[in-house]
């Protein structure tokens, strides 16, 4: 009796397997950052308090909004490029660089840890740049400046609220 092996297609999109795997390898690191992001700016929104309440709970929202819907964009470009993305929270623990936060912060406190995430995920972000260029992955290179320019103006505005 003969049994037959079950094989993917071949992906021939002009990207070798090790430069999509190492596209694939960095855009998992980058969900797992902007998943953690995510997390932290919905928990926040649950929790801020003080008298800036308002306008921060509308804000937070806002933001985590738009990331929840960017994380569905960096999930598919890897399953694009022929790899499972990260799903779980250990998973995203482990590429994370951003560490959750303890306990409820005050507002400002909490500003400064979205200023921080915002940042650490622009990095990790741009740290792949060089990789994607080399592999000439313009679509992988069009998500990752659009992601650089959300968290790099959400950051600014975030630090603003912070001067006196």
């Amino acid at each position: 009796m003969t049994t037959q092996k079950s094989h993917a297609p071949v992906i021939d999109i002009g990207i070798n397997t090790a430069e999509r795997q190492a596209i694939a390898d960095g855009l998992s690191a980058l969900l797992a950052d902007s998943y953690t992001l995510y997390l932290m700016t919905h928990n926040f929104h649950w929790n801020v308090t003080g008298p800036q309440f308002n306008s921060l709970h509308l804000m937070f929202m806002g933001q985590y909004t738009e990331q929840w819907n960017a994380l569905d964009l960096i999930a598919e470009r890897i399953r694009a490029l022929g790899h499972p993305a990260p799903g779980t929270y250990k998973e995203f623990v482990k590429l994370a660089s951003i560490k959750e936060v303890d306990g409820v912060p005050k507002w400002t406190d909490m500003i400064r840890h979205l200023v921080s995430a915002q940042e650490a995920t622009a990095r990790t972000a741009r740290k792949l740049f060089p990789v994607v260029d080399a592999a000439n992955d313009q679509p992988t290179a069009d998500l990752l400046a659009q992601r650089l320019e959300v968290h790099e103006k959400t950051a600014w505005m975030l630090r603003s609220l912070l001067e006196d």
